[in-house]
């Protein structure tokens, strides 16, 4: 991948089950839209991607990633933001899986709009590999990135990337909690650097 001269760099340390791990959070201006499987509208918009160090070794490495997103055109405050093309996930990660990359690229044809993200990684509660009801359903955030950018007319003005504390993850459970009971998921408060006692 081309580094972009305005792409810019954020690195987040991280601990979780005894592996100390680094996120390193790339931003940058998409100006090829057909890589990026974006439309044509979408050139000059910003993108984010977000990889996990070292590559995941085993069960261990499972983590996912939790987007809220703010957009000027859905209503106020920050909701679930889920990238799902199968359809609705019945669970708040946008993605999950092996040391996962995180990668977005909102974009529109709407003459003035706002885009807020906080993005977080996280893990999931419990013992490793319990398959108990609910011993697998608490999720635990480990880092968060704040992102975004605020489009009028032609101009877009980006937000520079920076990290979010364990107070940001908080503000969001009032929404998240109501949101996914149904399911039967639960959110731990704070940040964790590792699910069991």
């Amino acid at each position: 991948m081309t580094v972009l001269p305005s792409q810019r760099k954020l690195e987040l340390p991280y601990r979780w089950y005894g592996v100390e791990g680094l996120v390193r959070v790339e931003f940058g201006v998409n100006d090829d839209p057909d890589r990026f499987g974006a439309e044509e509208f979408g050139r000059g918009f910003p993108y984010c991607r977000a990889t996990i160090h070292p590559p995941a070794t085993g069960y261990k490495e499972m983590i996912g990633w939790v987007q809220m997103a703010k957009m000027s055109d859905r209503g106020e405050g920050f909701q679930i933001d889920q990238f799902e093309p199968l359809g609705d996930a019945p669970n708040p990660f946008t993605l999950f899986g092996y040391t996962p990359l995180f990668f977005d690229c909102p974009h529109t044809d709407l003459p003035d709009w706002d885009f807020a993200a906080h993005t977080f990684l996280c893990g999931l509660g419990g013992k490793l590999l319990d398959q108990t009801e609910g011993k697998r359903r608490e999720v635990l955030a480990i880092l968060g990135f704040a992102w975004g950018f605020s489009k009028r007319g032609t101009q877009i003005d980006s937000l520079e990337p920076k990290p979010l504390s364990g107070e940001d993850w908080d503000s969001h459970l009032p929404y998240l909690r109501p949101k996914f009971s149904e399911q039967k998921w639960t959110f731990r408060p704070g940040f964790s650097d590792h699910p069991l006692p």
